[in-house]
């Protein structure tokens, strides 16, 4: 694998995960580029969010090193782990959204677990600009059963990103929308790291998205990466797995 010459902010290094005797990952290396998109691609089960995971700590690896501004998470205890992930923020699949609290409680409680001196002008005016640059001015005192799948995920969109984390983890963000509304998320995680000058990390299986949006890719497979690399690197790979997933082709290496 060619290591880009741009800063590293985080990476796996000879990352192996098992589940009891399933073994999810193994020997895997992955960089990920500062204030850039990397967006895992690969077949369902290939460990795309699991990675998600070990960045943040939310899993510890069977063996190996994952590395996060410098710093090996297995090393840290568990206040050093609350402190880093106060730089990382989050959009799970299903968005992960309290049922019982309003949008903006939502929305404002990262603010208050991190930035417990802010007053409440301040997190009023915070969640209304996230909620802004997510298009979704005025529901703030809504419940998020009373939005929309598309909205709900733009919440949870505007939860991951209020506090300004440098390191932005997205999962699935599309999944299950129309058209329409996947371009519209797509810009919006595309906007959201141009403003902050984020890095940000994409699970997808959208490879409409990941191509208006990627600046780095990485398919997974066989518990580690095929190929990772530029979009453009990529998409001209002569690796016929590759070109079998792009193509989304039944017949090719790939057993499905």
């Amino acid at each position: 694998m060619q290591v880009p010459a741009r800063p590293i902010v985080a990476s796996l290094e000879h990352v192996t995960l098992r589940y009891g005797d399933r073994e999810i990952l193994h020997d895997l290396q992955l960089p990920i580029v500062g204030r850039a998109i990397t967006c895992l691609i690969g077949l369902s089960g290939a460990g795309k969010s699991t990675i998600l995971r070990l960045i943040n700590g939310l899993r510890r690896p069977t063996s190996g090193n994952v590395y996060v501004d410098g710093r090996d998470i297995g090393l840290l205890n568990a206040r050093e782990l609350i402190e880093l992930r106060r730089s990382i923020g989050f959009a799970f699949q299903f968005s992960a959204l309290f049922d019982s609290l309003t949008i903006y409680d939502n929305i404002a409680l990262p603010l208050r677990e991190i930035r417990p001196r802010l007053s409440m002008a301040e997190i009023n005016e915070r969640v209304e600009q996230s909620l802004h640059l997510v298009g979704l001015d005025g529901v703030a005192q809504r419940l998020p059963s009373e939005l929309s799948g598309g909205m709900v995920k733009r919440a949870g969109f505007a939860r991951a990103v209020i506090t300004h984390p440098h390191i932005v983890l997205y999962d699935e963000p599309t999944t299950g929308l129309d058209p329409i509304l996947t371009h519209l998320l797509t810009e919006t995680i595309r906007e959201l790291q141009r403003r902050d000058q984020s890095t940000v990390v994409v699970v997808s299986h959208d490879l409409s998205s990941i191509y208006t949006m990627a600046d780095y890719l990485a398919m997974l497979g066989d518990g580690g990466i095929i190929a990772y690399g530029t979009l453009e690197q990529i998409r001209a790979s002569t690796d016929p797995r590759v070109q079998q997933f792009l193509a989304g082709r039944t017949e090719g290496p790939i057993k499905v």
